[in-house]
């Protein structure tokens, strides 16, 4: 590209990367950060700002390239650098399991074994009672196995790994009968019919989008069959004109043939949640009753522990797996499996569960209680010195978040927030960039904060990004 007499003019007054960090080293603000962070970023704000010169944007002056300007973008940048990429933020979505907000939050509980486990030596694969290696599963088999009723069990990176494995070490090479209506995809494009041609499964479809029957399963069986599969659909639901298989009928059709029967239940759940007034969701006790043969689920979803996939079922089928040299590729580490054991614990009496499992907490939180916090943080930003700002109570919906209860509209209590003279779109944008960044959503102009998933602890840094809020966004 040709560059103008103004450009040229321009690029000749850019400072050089010696000359700023000369200046740099002299300033209070590079104390303690090392030399390799302080050039880089030198690096990026004059490549940054030649950029923006060759682009030709108009607002590029000589006052833009003045020593003073750049050396505040400078500091801006190595403050940046110097800070962690992964940061708290405030969940004011109301989407509960949010997967680009880190899904479940860990009970006190987990964290305070968590904290332990991460900071000593462990007995990870070593058993205490032989002094020989022993296994990492051994930590959370027995409480699996003591709350699901299955024979045994075992744990790796997550659901599509836990699904993959199965997979890969009952049926490579073979078929995999499924209905057409369970060939779902979850987040990030992952679909079954993907995850289980890279397990060397063979993909028969059965059935129909919304009508499957036993008889289609029947129909598609042959000598080259070596799995009956059933997807639980987690993230979508079919309604109107359908028919599935359930699972007990399809267990009593593997035992006829002599095949065995997997269940991935994605975001599995050990609480019955119509007891709370809720959507009914399978449980992994049912599925276990059902005597299915290995059974998969998430732990970080509607369970509330850590990333995992969680393997159930039969000893025989189990045993196998574990053998399957893919594990160690996919297999936990002692964090993982400290929080994981820590949640579990929990799950020994329900109710505690629910009260000290914050996805479960906040899953069956009453609508007055709710209110009750939405009252509190309306009245505590009406004490914001702005007279622009317009607070509302609003009554929406939360959703169960990370691919599960698809269905479910949790009936809550929300902030909305107007400003005279900005945009809701610019209040999310500067609530975004707060420190830490309060992540809402944007509904008929109102900038919302969901109350069901803001802590009451929480208020404050809201309190405090509205008051510096500039007017001039």
């Amino acid at each position: 590209m040709k560059k103008n007499h103004s450009q040229q003019n321009l690029l000749q007054k850019l400072p050089s990367v010696d000359r700023i960090l000369e200046i740099v080293k002299t300033k209070p603000f590079s104390e303690n950060i090392p030399k390799s962070v302080i050039v880089r970023s030198i690096r990026v704000v004059i490549e940054n700002l030649r950029s923006q010169i060759l682009s030709g944007n108009q607002a590029m002056t000589e006052k833009s390239l003045a020593d003073t300007v750049v050396l505040e973008k400078v500091k801006a940048n190595m403050q940046k650098a110097m800070s962690p990429n992964l940061i708290r933020v405030v969940n004011a979505t109301g989407v509960v399991v949010h997967t680009n907000l880190g899904r479940s939050l860990l009970a006190a509980d987990t964290l305070e074994n968590l904290t332990i486990i991460a900071g000593m030596y462990s007995n990870l694969e070593f058993d205490l009672e032989t002094g020989k290696r022993g296994s990492r599963y051994s930590c959370v088999e027995d409480i699996l196995c003591e709350i699901s009723g299955a024979e045994a069990a075992m744990v790796v990176n997550n659901n599509a790994g836990a699904v993959l494995l199965c997979l890969e070490t009952i049926a490579r090479g073979r078929k995999v009968i499924v209905s057409r209506g369970e060939l779902v995809e979850i987040g990030g494009s992952f679909r079954i019919p993907d995850v289980m041609e890279r397990s060397g499964g063979i993909l028969k479809e059965v059935g129909t989008t919304n009508r499957t029957h036993v008889h289609d399963y029947q129909n598609a069986i042959d000598d080259d069959t070596a799995l009956l599969l059933k997807v639980h659909k987690s993230n979508y639901s079919i309604v109107g004109f359908s028919a599935e298989v359930s699972l007990k009928e399809l267990v009593e059709l593997g035992k006829a043939y002599h095949l065995p029967v997997m269940e991935d239940l994605g975001s599995g759940t050990f609480i019955d949640f119509s007891e709370y007034g809720l959507l009914k969701e399978p449980t992994v006790q049912e599925s276990v009753a059902s005597q299915a043969d290995v059974i998969t689920f998430s732990g970080d979803k509607l369970l509330g522990g850590p990333q995992a996939g969680i393997i159930v079922g039969k000893s025989q089928v189990i045993e196998k797996i574990k053998k399957n040299p893919i594990t160690r590729a996919l297999r936990i580490d002692k964090l993982t499996l400290a929080a994981l054991e820590s949640t579990l614990r929990l799950y020994r009496t329900p109710q505690v569960a629910v009260e000290s499992i914050p996805t479960l907490r906040m899953l069956t939180l009453p609508f007055k209680a709710i209110e009750k916090k939405a009252q509190g943080l309306a009245a505590m930003l009406g004490n914001t010195d702005n007279p622009l700002m317009d607070i509302q109570l609003l009554d929406r919906s939360s959703k169960a978040g990370g691919g599960a209860l698809p269905l479910l509209d949790l009936p809550s209590k929300c902030v909305g927030i107007k400003i005279e003279g900005i945009t809701a779109n610019a209040i999310e944008r500067s609530m975004r960039n707060n420190r830490p960044p309060i992540i809402g959503r944007i509904e008929e102009d109102f900038f919302i904060m969901d109350l069901r998933t803001i802590r009451e602890d929480e208020f404050l840094f809201i309190k405090t990004a509205f008051d510096i809020l500039p007017n001039d966004l």
